[in-house]
């Protein structure tokens, strides 16, 4: 892969990161991990109003984590890339290994 290439797709990864970077988008990740659900379930999920659920899911779709279709008036979401949660696994390990190293360290003061 040349260099042009390979920074094309460092910037596109990059976006995706960005966009699952907010608590609320995460909550949202979790909650569609069984399965597709409409915006008005995810929104009573994760305790926030309609209207700023939908603009996080609209970033969530743009950058192809997720996809919708509409049900009638309702919109439905789900994910379109489960290994996102593979990725938050991760993330979850790193924390319970940075809490470890901290525990260690609270012991030997």
């Amino acid at each position: 892969m040349d260099k042009k290439s390979r920074n094309m797709l460092y910037d596109r990864q990059a976006e995706i990161l960005k966009a699952l970077a907010h608590p609320l988008r995460i909550a949202i990740l979790d909650y569609l991990k069984d399965g597709e659900q409409c915006v008005c379930d995810i929104a009573k999920h994760v305790a926030s109003e309609r209207s700023n659920v939908s603009r996080h899911l609209a970033i969530m779709v743009s950058c192809g984590v997720l996809e919708c279709r509409k049900d009638g008036l309702n919109v439905i979401y789900r994910l379109k890339a489960r290994c996102i949660l593979d990725f938050l696994e991760c993330a979850t390990t790193c924390l319970k290994q940075q809490a470890n190293e901290n525990v260690k360290l609270l012991r030997a003061i």
